[in-house]
């Protein structure tokens, strides 16, 4: 399994986009993890925040703090 390097504060470094866009990249980086072990918990918040994202909106706070503290 590769360990990807996340801070909360980097949302989205792969992409360099606007913050809306990082915490989108994140959601979908955790939500693939969270499928691989059957997170469902996880997998629910993810969809949240990307479905809130692609409506251009953002998500909520502490569906985004799961998804920062999700790596750690």
């Amino acid at each position: 399994m590769n360990v990807i390097p996340f801070a909360p504060d980097r949302f989205g470094v792969i992409c360099g986009g606007p913050a809306r866009d990082r915490s989108l990249d994140t959601a979908w980086m955790v939500l693939e993890a969270a499928n691989d072990l059957g997170d469902a918990a996880t997998v629910d918040v993810c969809r949240r925040v990307i479905d809130a994202n692609l409506g251009g909106k953002a998500g909520l706070p502490s569906d985004l703090r799961r998804l920062a503290a999700y790596f750690r």
